[in-house]
């Protein structure tokens, strides 16, 4: 049966008939076709170790969209020398069998080169699947320190790294490359976060963990807003009056200079970078953490983007700041990911791990977050016996 963690509901069993795990062979969460999520069969990796996954958490926003089909990589393929998706190459198409990026595993099997030995766990980024064979020349493997909550190990290897690198992008809008702190760029200073989904959550966090003056997290979702509070923040529901007026109001540095400091814009809607946009003071910059599935027509680009002289800075994992990478490469954004979670660990796991539920029910839990029948903030699958 699923956990229960804050008040979460599981999986509806009556409407999904549950995957039996049982058969031996490592299995897998797919979308087989648009709607269509399934648990099954899947070809072994190759690779020198060995590992048998424990925790796999669920990101919804990118996972959905592949259910929905609005996910750009599906009808077009991104190619890499010219930065461009063209439509004039096939994307991945259907069935999608890479999904999850947040993976604990126990090492079963590993030769002495790879330093790590058996019953070792560690956080990779493999997807839903129940076990996986790496390679170190191929895959990341960041060992878990063994004072580390092993279920908050879903973000150490991307999820963490991915808000960390938000802070980062801040860092160096504010003082140049030679960033020495994730803190450059927010101690001290009034930090709005659009989104309180887990890529808000974790970065207004970070922000607060590294000095922020003020961290005000902007959610419309009551539950989401509750967790914020809980990790210590601030929250507004920006559909109950205008949020910019009121931040405005009252986030002063001197005549017509009102606003943000830092906006970290974490929602995949273009009205949230809109809400963004407006919330910053002139000539700041937001922060853009966000992947986005609509049309983009809530964007009006002729009023505060244009008349306040605002930026907009993309931050996605794949890449840190231009000059950066020798000092701030992935494996010291893991460290500050287990920095934060050693200090802050007990409140995220209490607020915003929200659901944990086995691997065959994925299916089921897809296909109600894409339906609204429930919500979550962490989905986590389990593949532990």
């Amino acid at each position: 049966m699923s956990d229960r963690i804050d008040g979460a509901h599981t999986a509806s069993n009556d409407r999904h008939a549950a995957v039996r795990l049982d058969e031996p062979g490592d299995r897998v969460l797919v979308v087989e076709r648009p709607g269509h999520a399934a648990v099954r069969p899947v070809a072994a990796a190759e690779g020198p170790v060995a590992v048998r996954t424990r925790f796999t958490g669920l990101s919804a926003g990118t996972e959905l969209s592949f259910l929905t089909g609005t996910n750009p990589a599906l009808t077009s393929s991104f190619d890499t020398e010219l930065g461009l998706f063209r439509t004039d190459r096939p994307g991945t198409g259907y069935p999608v069998e890479r999904l999850g990026y947040m993976e604990v595993a126990e090492v079963t099997e590993a030769t002495d080169t790879e330093g790590l030995s058996p019953g070792d766990l560690v956080a990779m980024t493999y997807g839903h699947r129940t076990g996986y064979r790496a390679d170190p020349l191929r895959d990341r493997i960041v060992p878990l320190p063994p004072d580390l909550d092993p279920l908050l190990g879903i973000y150490v290897a991307h999820m963490g790294p991915i808000c960390a690198n938000g802070l980062l992008h801040a860092a160096v809008e504010e003082i140049g490359r030679d960033v020495r702190s994730l803190g450059d760029g927010v101690r001290g200073r009034r930090v709005a976060v659009v989104g309180g989904g887990v890529v808000g959550l974790l970065t207004g966090l970070l922000a607060q963990h590294h000095g922020a003056a003020e961290v005000v997290v902007l959610d419309p979702t009551a539950h989401r807003r509750a967790a914020a509070e809980g990790l210590g923040l601030t929250a507004l529901d920006p559909d109950r009056g205008d949020v910019a007026v009121a931040l405005k109001s009252r986030w002063r540095r001197g005549a017509g200079d009102r606003g943000a400091d830092v906006v970290f814009q974490c929602r995949g809607r273009t009205a949230a970078l809109a809400l963004a946009l407006r919330l910053l003071r002139p000539q700041g910059t937001v922060i853009d953490l966000a992947f986005y599935t609509d049309d983009g027509a809530a964007l009006s680009l002729g009023a505060e983007f244009h008349h306040n002289g605002l930026g907009v800075r993309t931050a996605q994992i794949g890449r840190v700041p231009r000059g950066t990478a020798h000092a701030w490469d992935r494996e010291r954004l893991s460290a500050e990911t287990i920095a934060l979670l050693r200090a802050h660990g007990g409140a995220v796991r209490e607020h915003m791990i929200t659901d944990v539920v086995p691997l065959a029910e994925g299916p089921a839990l897809l296909a109600d977050l894409a339906a609204r029948r429930r919500h979550v903030i962490q989905a986590v699958l389990t593949c532990e016996d």
